[in-house]
């Protein structure tokens, strides 16, 4: 958990809820959000995650979440699970204290090679204020 005032939860967080296990922050990789893919099959996974804001803050007017660094274009982000997946999102209602959901989709190519990787990453853009 950082010091921030939103933070993404992983762990197929509750709608309105306030569980999921806070994805690490900073290049940490102590909790990030991972997907296991078969590149030989082209494989394409989805995984439900949510954002909330810390006690006592909210969001004011949009919020947007991009994947930043995919240079492969193999991360894709929706509001629903079976919406149109994009670069990035952008919730239009505040975000308080409890789960507002979205989905990451992540796709692998037949041509990769095994590995990890750990060039994407999510970048939050909002406006937060104190309530």
């Amino acid at each position: 958990m950082s010091n921030a005032y939103i933070n993404i939860y992983k762990g197929n967080p509750t709608a309105a809820g306030t569980d999921g296990t806070a994805v690490s922050t900073g290049g940490t990789y102590t909790e990030p959000i991972t997907v296991a893919l078969n590149a030989s099959e082209a494989e394409t996974k989805k995984v439900k995650l949510a954002i909330r804001c810390e006690t006592g803050y909210t969001t004011v007017g949009d919020t947007t979440i991009a994947d930043s660094g995919d240079t492969n274009d193999r991360w894709k982000l929706c509001l629903t699970e079976n919406g149109t997946y994009a670069d990035s999102i952008t919730i239009t209602s505040a975000i308080g204290t409890t789960n507002t959901i979205f989905w990451a989709q992540a796709s692998s190519a037949s041509t990769e090679n095994p590995g990890t990787d750990r060039s994407v990453s999510l970048a939050v853009t909002a406006t937060i204020t104190a309530v």
